[in-house]
């Protein structure tokens, strides 16, 4: 489990394909404190530590993980927001985040709004019930509080966040340009809600 509150900003150095993909991430982290087989979430994506060495450590990436997030996540020179494991009795200053991506979003639009920046995405028809005002949703691994929700035409849904300068500072967002594509988990209390729902439809 996570919090969605990153705690360093890491660097793909390189990228090998075997059986599945091997990524080295250089990072801040004392990586004498991480064990191998340790769970840390790349971007809001959870996966396990199988080698590291004085500050970097090594995931494999699974082809249906590289399906499943952003395009161009996995190459060399790439930037992730790191997060480590959460322990029992640590503050939870986000929300509970599972490290398993439910889709991908497309920036549509940002603007300043004082120092913080208001961004825009449209996500898939599928994610849009899962998505509402004052809600909690994690972008690339980061903890946000969804701002409004406007439900399109088109099928889609789009909503917006409120990018603090502090959250520019000390995460990739703040780099996030228009057109981008990026990893969006949803609120785990409403993928047990919606689960719940479907179930007692069918009774």
């Amino acid at each position: 489990m996570f919090t969605g509150i990153i705690t360093d900003v890491g660097t793909i150095e390189s990228v090998e394909t075997r059986g599945d993909t091997r990524v080295v991430i250089r990072t801040g982290y004392d990586t004498a404190t991480i064990d191998l087989g340790a769970s840390i979430a790349c971007s809001g994506v959870c996966l396990t530590v199988v080698d590291k060495g004085p500050g970097w450590f090594a995931v494999d990436v699974s082809g249906e993980t590289i399906s499943r997030t952003a395009p161009g996540q996995w190459s060399a020179g790439r930037r992730l927001n790191l997060e480590r494991a959460m322990k029992l009795g640590e503050e939870l200053g986000g929300h509970i985040v599972t490290g398993h991506i439910d889709g991908i979003a497309e920036v549509v639009g940002i603007c300043p709004e004082g120092d913080s920046k208001r961004i825009g995405f449209r996500v898939p028809s599928d994610l849009a019930p899962f998505i509402a005002p004052k809600g909690s949703i994690t972008v690339d691994g980061v903890s946000l509080t969804v701002n409004e929700v406007q439900d399109q035409a088109d099928g889609s849904t789009h909503f917006a966040i409120n990018l603090i300068p502090h959250t520019q500072a000390v995460t990739t967002l703040g780099a996030t340009e228009q057109g981008q594509a990026v990893n969006i988990e949803i609120d785990v209390l409403a993928r047990y809600l919606q689960r719940m729902e479907a179930y007692r439809g069918t009774r």
